[in-house]
């Protein structure tokens, strides 16, 4: 099986209809999509990925109305996040109904909804009866793809469809936030930083997005986003070696070679550090380095998504 890269929306819709497993645009990054209601297809989700059915899965819906039937309630704290961010980069741990198969949950109570953004991912659940179940479109613990083509190359001959949607607009995964009590509860760190959300709650929300044995959403995991070559920190004082890649935030200092080193923004925008990390991270993957050292972004606003990224992307090599 050749993997087939096309733009039609329809023939996306119809491999869903048939229960297939393919990949698909979301603003954050490439999705591994199927019916979320169709058992069969969604444990081929896992073993495309080869993803632990312990890590639960996201369930994407057009609308809020459309997520109605599987969710039990929807806190005012989180429709208050609703009526700001979403569609858009931000999913929501709600209680899920009978409705929701376990395996989407791997067993849990909650079940993480989320309503996309891109206009093709947006088209496409509108011409779906059924929510979209789609972790990223990669294998599992490796580095999330933004490109249709960084899809082919992990996935090729494994699944029969790659719906193009270009390059991803946000660049890393959504928000993951929750309950605890009466107050919000960040699950993941995401492409809506803790700014943006405390600004709109009037708090600053708890972080608790580290677990080990049994996650309750995606992302919580040490080891994550990983390259294959080993990732370290660059540290101070030190100097370029051969065969070793350089990334860097924005500028490369004297004494690097160009060959040998990439930009993360030509202006040190975060937002743009951002939506280029995941591909800059995988083209220095593929240059046949034996070690790739990158810059830490300042811990404040989308910088602590990408410092989140980073320690669990490096934590394999440490």
């Amino acid at each position: 099986m050749i993997t087939k890269i096309t733009q039609d929306v329809m023939e996306a819709a119809n491999a869903l209809r048939a229960n297939q497993v393919i990949a698909i645009p979301t603003e954050t990054v490439y999705g591994l999509a199927a019916n979320g209601l169709c058992i069969p297809a969604v444990s081929e989700i896992f073993k495309v990925k080869q993803r632990p059915t312990s890590n639960p899965l996201i369930l994407h819906f057009a609308h809020l109305d459309d997520a109605t039937p599987y969710i039990q309630e929807f806190n005012q704290e989180l429709k208050r996040l609703y009526d700001l961010f979403s569609p858009g980069p931000i999913t929501y741990l709600v209680p899920k109904t009978e409705k929701v198969p376990v395996q989407i949950t791997s067993g849990s109570a909650l079940v993480a909804v989320r309503f996309p953004s891109h206009p093709i991912f947006s088209a496409l659940l509108l011409a779906l009866d059924f929510p979209v179940a789609a972790p990223s479109a990669n294998k599992y613990g490796s580095v999330s793809p933004t490109r249709a083509e960084e899809v082919f190359t992990q996935l090729n001959h494994e699944i029969p469809l790659i719906l193009d949607g270009g390059a991803c607009q946000y660049g890393l995964e959504s928000t993951i936030v929750g309950m605890d009590g009466d107050r919000v509860i960040v699950y993941r760190l995401g492409s809506i930083d803790l700014d943006e959300l405390s600004t709109a709650l009037g708090y600053i929300p708890e972080v608790k997005n580290q677990a080990e044995q049994s996650p309750l959403a995606p992302g919580m995991v040490k080891y994550h986003y990983a390259t294959k070559t080993p990732l370290h920190y660059l540290r101070k004082n030190l100097k370029s070696e051969e065969n070793t890649g350089y990334i860097f935030m924005q500028t490369i200092p004297d004494g690097f070679p160009s060959e040998q080193c990439m930009t993360l923004s030509s202006n040190g925008d975060l937002k743009e550090v951002a939506r280029n990390l995941y591909h800059t991270l995988i083209t220095m993957d593929e240059g046949g380095f034996h070690a790739i050292y990158i810059e830490k972004p300042l811990a404040e606003g989308l910088g602590l998504t990408i410092l989140d990224r980073l320690q669990r992307a490096t934590a394999k090599f440490n």
